[in-house]
């Protein structure tokens, strides 16, 4: 049985949830509730995040929308880019998704957790979560080494660049790294990571 379903599929499911992101284009967030009601549904069951980058959690309209579904209903997106705003985050709604036995559609493919392709689905995501993550640390610790190797940096505490801080931030906000685990992908101390993140936008 496959994972992916041709639209009359999606027709056949339990109550469809819709949701849609864009950031600034008020066009583009049209089309995408015109393509959430051609997937099936509703109007009323169509939530948004409108003026909202990918990149910030605190997408009200994305929380209604997870409250909303209930076991054997759909989560209806029109692309996985709209529903995420990184492999680890579209894991964990995912993981969460599967928990509790809700489908996930995104465009006319539907992944059911409960079936062998959908599962394969979340696990896909699940290892490029942990790669992201890996590359991370790679590309952080490489970078201090080579500032170290030029001199630029001294000790274990070096000052983190302006795109660092605001990476650390983002990666403490989606609760997936404890205090310790920011300090080894960014080779600081913990004191450092309380201060970065004390530290005002």
């Amino acid at each position: 049985m496959s994972g992916g379903y041709p639209l009359q599929s999606l027709a056949m499911a339990g109550v469809k949830i819709g949701y849609a992101r864009c950031s600034t284009d008020e066009q583009d967030l049209t089309a995408q509730k015109a393509a959430l009601r051609d997937l099936g549904v509703s109007k009323e069951r169509i939530y948004l995040d409108h003026g909202l980058t990918g990149t910030k959690r605190e997408r009200p309209g994305l929380d209604q929308a997870l409250a909303a579904v209930r076991e054997g209903d759909t989560l209806v997106v029109p692309k996985l880019d709209r529903l995420a705003r990184s492999v680890p985050d579209a894991r964990d709604i995912g993981d969460s998704l599967a928990e509790r036995g809700v489908s996930l559609a995104l465009g006319t493919q539907i992944y059911d957790p409960t079936d062998p392709m959908g599962k394969m689905f979340f696990n896909i995501l699940a290892t490029f979560a942990e790669f992201e993550v890996d590359l991370l640390r790679m590309r952080t610790r490489e970078g201090m080494a080579v500032a170290r190797a030029k001199g630029k940096l001294k000790g274990r505490q070096p000052k983190l660049t302006s795109k660092q801080q605001t990476e650390l931030k983002r990666l403490h906000a989606s609760g997936e790294h404890s205090i310790t685990d920011l300090a080894e992908i960014f080779d600081v101390s913990r004191p450092t990571v309380y201060r970065t993140l004390n530290r005002g936008d």
